[in-house]
Formats: structure tokens, sequence, C-alpha cells
């Protein structure tokens, strides 16, 4: 049968011994490159094409999402998951944000990366779970974000002159600018506020007090 093929992308030798010695004791998995740094990394991902790559995220010279990025760039197909020791918000966040396929931390239990690995090798996206929460208490905060501060101010300008009750086309004369062009930027805004009609933004504006 044939196996998954892994290439491990990190600054410790031991580290990376250590790794390989628990992930080939799956028997559908083999290590077959190890890389010291990013440039290693997309030279031996371009030749081996591996169907996962195991990325440390701070390395000397190349950045894991730097590497990440010159390895999309690349056109590289293989999965990339980000391995590494911080549990830091804005890393695991950046990571998912830049196209890892997923997160794990170096102290997870080995039994524990090697779930996630054969998740992420059937199409998951992965992250520690001890992570779990941290995710979703960012998506709480985000979801709590002003609604406002997901238009562009052009939108916040025709969002105003709707909500004085301005038809399209007076909106277009007033801004200079098409009837159609207006009719996009409404489309835009009510999207972003996950409203239907130009009707229900201009309640939306009384109700929430908004321009006033």
């Amino acid at each position: 049968m044939d196996k998954y093929k892994i290439i491990l992308v990190d600054d410790h030798p031991m580290l990376r011994k250590g790794v390989t010695q628990f992930i080939e004791t799956e028997d559908n998995i083999e290590v077959i490159g190890e890389a010291n740094n990013g440039e290693e990394a997309i030279g031996l991902a371009v030749k081996l094409q591996p169907d996962l790559i195991m990325l440390d995220l701070n390395m000397k010279g190349l950045s894991g999402i730097d590497t990440l990025t010159a390895l999309k760039n690349a056109g590289i197909k293989s999965k990339v998951v980000i391995f590494s020791v911080s549990d830091n918000e804005s890393d695991v966040l950046n990571a998912l944000k830049f196209g890892a396929d997923g997160y794990l931390l170096k102290d997870s239990e080995p039994e524990e990366i090697v779930e996630k690995i054969q998740c992420c090798l059937k199409g998951e996206l992965v992250i520690s779970g001890s992570l779990t929460q941290l995710l979703a208490h960012s998506l709480r905060a985000e979801h709590k974000v002003d609604p406002l501060e997901r238009l562009t101010s052009r939108e916040i300008e025709i969002l105003k002159l709707i909500s004085k009750g301005l038809s399209n086309k007076v909106i277009a004369n007033k801004l200079n600018i098409t009837e159609g062009t207006v009719k996009v930027h409404v489309k835009n805004m009510l999207k972003k506020l996950e409203l239907r009609t130009r009707v229900e933004a201009a309640v939306w504006v009384v109700k929430k007090n908004i321009f006033n």
C-alpha cells in the first residue's frame, strides 16, 4: 500500500528525530525528508512533492509564515501544518489566515499529534485540542465588532443618505457617481450588515441612532 509522505521542517535536529520516530509508528505514513530552515524546505518540497509538510513557526531566516507563503506561491499542493511551541492567539489565527491546514503544539501528546496528522491527510483542518477555547474566544470577540467597521467610507456615506430616505438616483447625483455604482455599494453594504433591504438599513440606522 502507498504511504503518505511527510517532510519535517524545524531547526532542531533532535526534535525532528523524535517526531519522525513516533510518526513512523503509523503503517500508512513515512517521513521522506527533513529541512533545517524555510529555504531548504521550499527546495525539498518542490523536489519531493510530499502529501504533508510539518512546519515550525519560528526559525532562523524565513519564518514559518514566510515559508508557508512561499510554498503556496511556488504552487506546492502539499498540506501544511504549523508545528509550534506558541499558543499565542495571533500566531494561530495568522497561520490559518495564510492558508495553513492546521496548527499543532509541540507539547501535545504524540498520540494526539499522529491522530491530527491522519485527519489532516484526509482533508480536515486540524488544531490542537488545547487551542479550541482560544479560537472560540477569538470568534466571539470578532462577532462583537461594530458592524460599521466592516463598511468602507463610501458605503457609510450611502447608508447615511439612505437613512434620510433618498433614492439611488438622488444619491448618485449627490455623490456624482452612476446609479449602477450606488446599487453595487448598497448590495455590498447590506451583505456586510446582514440586512435584506434598504428599508431595513434605514430602520437599523434609526434604531441604533447611528448618525445623530
